[in-house]
């Protein structure tokens, strides 16, 4: 009798806890959600390519796919539910798919540039990008890579232009030992975009200054790893960081990967 309630038992648990994984109402948000790493991956997938973006949307089905959208290609069916999804959560969770929404809208809406312009000259070498958020790194510590390297070495530092991708405030600029010369732009939903190892400035940036999406920031480079004005310890590359606040975080980084292939629709070509 024992060992038919113990395997009972075991099969009641399997049971709830794939209903759990597969139910939205309850594994795939809570109030750490924006801390954890599915959702810091970003993995709008190329759905969010051809589509406006629709925050519930967006929102509602990140959480029924568990933060990873890559399988929905167009006008995918599975697509068709959301707005039950969204009804279901903002029944049973309201504040926490509020505080999604919210994240999702704070990182894409300010969004209408993409950092590196193309050139006039077909013949120019253009810059290449991949998904190494979550990378090792090792220079002052073991570390994880926050950010998206948009590679420009085939040129020099100093050949490709870096724009800001928002308009915002300038919240930090000038030297720091692992991002070289960096300046960081706060929008005005409140995410905050790291732009580093730039070569130079376009002018004498100051904390507090305005910029508007396009605005010319500096240009591309090497610097960095060291003290001030240390350059050639890596490829003339943009590292580009993404970060926002949540509630044990002033600033907590998230995947810039498929936001830059999201923001590819906005680039403008440039006369360098």
């Amino acid at each position: 009798m024992i060992l038919i309630l113990l395997l009972f038992l075991a099969v009641y648990t399997a049971a709830f806890s794939g209903y759990l994984v597969q139910n939205p109402d309850y594994s795939q948000l809570d109030a750490d959600t924006l801390e954890t790493m599915e959702f810091r991956q970003m993995q709008l997938g190329d759905w969010i390519l051809s589509e406006p973006p629709d925050y519930d949307r967006l929102t509602a089905l990140m959480i029924s796919a568990n933060y990873d959208l890559r399988p929905l290609k167009g006008e995918n069916k599975n697509t068709e539910n959301w707005q039950e999804i969204r009804r279901d959560l903002l029944r049973t969770k309201p504040e926490e798919y509020e505080a999604l929404k919210q994240a999702y809208t704070m990182i894409l809406s300010d969004i209408s540039c993409f950092p590196v312009p193309l050139s006039v000259n077909a013949e120019t070498p253009d810059i290449t990008y991949s998904d190494t958020f979550g990378e090792g790194r090792t220079y002052g510590g073991e570390r994880i890579h926050e950010g998206c390297d948009l590679m420009g070495n085939a040129m020099p530092r100093g050949f490709y232009p870096v724009l800001s991708m928002t308009a915002g405030t300038v919240e930090q600029v000038g030297w720091l030992e692992k991002g070289g010369w960096r300046i960081g732009i706060r929008t005005p939903s409140g995410a905050y975009f790291y732009y580093a190892h730039l070569y130079s400035y376009s002018r004498s940036w100051q904390t507090g200054d305005t910029v508007q999406s396009g605005t010319l920031l500096g240009f591309m480079g090497d610097s960095g790893y060291g003290s001030e004005g240390t350059v050639g310890m890596f490829d003339v590359h943009l590292h580009l960081g993404i970060y926002i606040p949540t509630e044990h975080y002033y600033e907590l980084s998230v995947n810039p990967y498929w936001i830059l292939r999201f923001s590819e629709s906005f680039r403008t070509r440039a006369d360098f």
